[in-house]
């Protein structure tokens, strides 16, 4: 058997980011060849990961970057808070949102395929992290937006939710304002042309209902409709918004009263859409104590 020195553990280690017996291990199963040590530990963290590809990922960070012309951000998933402490998983989360500044990919397949600093993709370094913390651990989605001539602002609340935005207009304080105005009243779109037609159907049609349920008169119910439909989209949209430092004034209305426009912006909150696994704690303790067996 090769003698596996400390240096040749200590080589593995930094290359993998494992733990010193498993990298001892490895060693000793190669015969002390550190590149097939490296890649039979690959193997076995991408075994590892596919075993825990079904684990429900809800937690993690959200992480924003920004560069000149260019702002971004992404959303790396694990499945508990704990993780989301762990260096090793803020370290790869970071240079995830890095990897989407850099690159631009333009979904998520391209965001994984992307090549990190390391050389490596997102994908190996995903799989990579898993075997070294244990838990599931999802690149969920990124975005970037650019622009030579317009203003850019980002704007993240605590670690769990994150706004980009661009202006036509306007400077770097308001586009804070607008991105951080965005984080908290979760507008679905920019203006009302922006709602889909379904979406906008949808609606009319439920509020012609709720009007007929109200015994309102049959030739005032697409009046009642269009009415409640203009109070949807000021709920929903942007523009339509009261701003929240001064619910006096719309959006729209400080908007044009700094001669600015929104061109775009992103959301993105952490874990939601995402169905999360609930559970009865008291009711798992009494399985665990073998409570109501016979």
């Amino acid at each position: 058997m090769a003698d596996i020195t400390a240096a040749l553990v200590k080589e593995l280690r930094e290359r993998t980011g494992s733990g010193m017996m498993e990298c001892k291990r490895a060693l000793q199963e190669t015969g002390g060849d550190i590149e097939a040590a490296v890649e039979l530990m690959r193997k076995a963290g991408q075994a590892k990961a596919d075993k825990k590809a079904s684990r429900v990922a809800a937690e993690g960070l959200i992480v924003l970057r920004q560069a000149a012309g260019a702002v971004a951000m992404a959303e790396v998933n694990c499945e508990t808070d704990f993780v989301t402490k762990n260096d090793d998983f803020r370290t790869f989360a970071a240079e995830v949102a890095d990897t989407v500044l850099r690159e631009g990919p333009t979904d998520l397949d391209a965001l994984l395929a992307a090549t990190m600093a390391n050389g490596q993709s997102v994908e190996q370094n995903r799989r990579d992290c898993i075997a070294r913390i244990g838990e599931n651990i999802n690149v969920r989605r990124g975005a970037r937006l650019t622009s030579s001539t317009g203003v850019l602002g980002s704007y993240l609340h605590g670690t769990r939710i994150g706004v980009l935005v661009e202006l036509e207009g306007g400077d770097a304080d308001l586009a804070k304002d607008i991105a951080m105005h965005i984080a908290a009243s979760r507008p679905l779109c920019v203006s009302a042309d922006q709602v889909p037609a379904e979406s906008i159907a949808k609606e009319k049609e439920i509020y012609a209902a709720r009007a007929v349920a109200e015994g309102k008169p049959a030739g005032m119910i697409d009046k009642i409709a269009e009415g409640r439909l203009r109070k949807y989209f000021e709920e929903v949209t942007l523009l339509g918004q009261p701003f929240v430092k001064d619910p006096e004034q719309s959006v729209e209305q400080l908007l044009k009263s700094r001669k600015a426009r929104v061109v775009r912006f992103e959301r993105f909150e952490l874990g939601e859409g995402i169905a999360k696994k609930s559970s009865d704690f008291a009711a798992e303790v009494a399985a665990a104590r073998g409570d109501g067996d016979d």
